[in-house]
């Protein structure tokens, strides 16, 4: 059975989370959206994990399902932990996702870290002076069936590979527990294809979810897991590539260019380069003097050290371009934009609009959830539902013919579906380039 998912949220108890992140509208949504199985997030804070307790019934192995809810979505317990300190006289900052079998050894990695000296009251997603490599430990201390698995792993400032993080591999941050990361998560900013270009990577498996803080952003990315039944075992060993049935089938990506930092540059300085430009004009900004924060993209030429890889397209019968590694066996890969950005460019106003949240709750109501009408749903019955014009985007959005302005230094990149629009994205940024010299 293949399991569309979505493991890595935040609660309303993370900084700067919408206060609508509570089970009850985490389990509507995820059945909007179209996502079988969704983290609980944030287990390590004592007052969510008492409304987990409280909100939850274990309905399998290690798997959840809300007490208010009729719907079929399930919950697995994932948090996020932001590990910062020094090393080798560096400092470093890691985020981590950390899966926990079940509520009782979820408690058990608590109080541990709570023994330890992390604040779990503080956030979330606490922050701890903690290494990477002793969340694992301690990790594998209270349970061998919890994993560890790197955060949004290419982000500049919070991630194992970003260009601050103070690490350039795996091996680097966890020492000999390394054998014991089986996956990293690609992040908004990066796609499989730059992942499979790092030699680390390539006996590992990608994930990738949406580390949304609201609702409505939920299944921007997603993990489609293939397993004989949905229970804990079967995800991890599925991430663990530990059996032939149990594995990850494919992901849906955001397009990596509309993630907040794809490519280098200073916001407050609207500079902007390409990884070609940031190798010719160096990595100080031309107008601030200061170092540009350095981008995903330009991040992964460093670390891939000229590696190549090759990719094939192919187009299903619904239109979609699925992207596969020519050179690996690794699951295949799609990009969405996410319906409400199609409904709006096809309107020409915003996303938070009545017009755009009407029409988008007539075509869930209609086609059961997004992910069908964006991969699957007969663009007829669209039409015949939403007009021509926005058929017409998502036929488009799944093709690719699309253009995107990427982002930078936290800005996330604007996506144009129609070429008129496009080709006024693409002379906005030219003519922003060249006001800087």
């Amino acid at each position: 059975m293949k399991i569309i998912s979505d493991l890595h949220f935040h609660s309303r108890f993370s900084r700067a989370v919408s206060p609508q992140m509570n089970i009850p509208t985490i389990s509507l949504w995820a059945q909007k959206k179209g996502i079988e199985l969704v983290t609980t997030s944030d287990f390590t804070h004592p007052l969510w994990f008492r409304e987990l307790q409280i909100n939850l019934d274990e309905v399998g192995d290690g798997i959840y399902k809300s007490k208010e809810s009729n719907n079929n979505v399930k919950f697995l317990l994932t948090t996020e932990i932001s590990s910062i300190y020094s090393k080798g006289g560096k400092g470093r900052r890691v985020h981590l996702l950390v899966f926990a079998p079940n509520l009782s050894t979820a408690e058990k990695f608590n109080k541990e870290m709570t023994l330890r000296g992390a604040n779990l009251l503080s956030d979330g997603r606490p922050i701890t002076g903690l290494t990477a490599k002793n969340i694992l430990e301690i990790a594998l201390s209270v349970s061998e069936n919890c994993l560890i698995i790197p955060a949004h792993a290419w982000t500049p400032h919070f991630s194992v590979f970003g260009a601050n993080s103070g690490f350039d591999s795996l091996e680097e941050c966890f020492e000999e527990l390394t054998g014991y990361i089986k996956a990293v998560e690609t992040g908004l900013s990066s796609d499989p294809a730059m992942n499979w270009r790092i030699q680390e990577l390539k006996g590992r498996n990608l994930v990738s979810f949406s580390d949304a803080h609201s609702p409505t952003k939920m299944g921007r990315e997603v993990t489609i897991f293939d397993v004989p039944e949905l229970t804990y075992s079967n995800i991890k060993k599925a991430i663990f590539q530990e059996d032939k049935n149990c594995k990850i089938d494919s992901t849906i990506e955001f397009y990596p260019e509309e993630g907040k930092y794809h490519f280098t540059g200073h916001r407050n300085c609207h500079v902007v380069y390409s990884p070609n430009e940031a190798r010719k004009k160096g990595l100080i900004c031309p107008t601030c003097g200061k170092r540009l924060t350095v981008g995903v993209m330009s991040r992964v030429e460093e670390l891939a050290r000229g590696n190549e890889v090759q990719t094939e397209t192919k187009k299903d019968s619904n239109g979609v371009l699925w992207i596969k590694n020519k050179d690996f066996d690794k699951p295949p890969y799609a990009m969405i934009v996410p319906l409400v950005e199609i409904i709006s460019e096809s309107f020409k106003t915003g996303v938070q609009s009545q017009t755009v949240q009407t029409m988008y709750e007539k075509l869930i109501l209609k086609f059961n959830n997004e992910f069908d009408i964006l991969l699957k749903s007969d663009l007829r019955e669209i039409k015949e539902i939403a007009g021509e014009k926005i058929a017409e985007g998502i036929l488009k959005v799944r093709s690719g013919d699309i253009v995107i302005k990427p982002g930078y230094d936290g800005l996330f990149g604007k996506v144009k579906i129609w070429k008129e629009e496009g080709k006024k994205l693409v002379s906005e940024q030219i003519t922003s380039q060249k006001t800087l010299f």
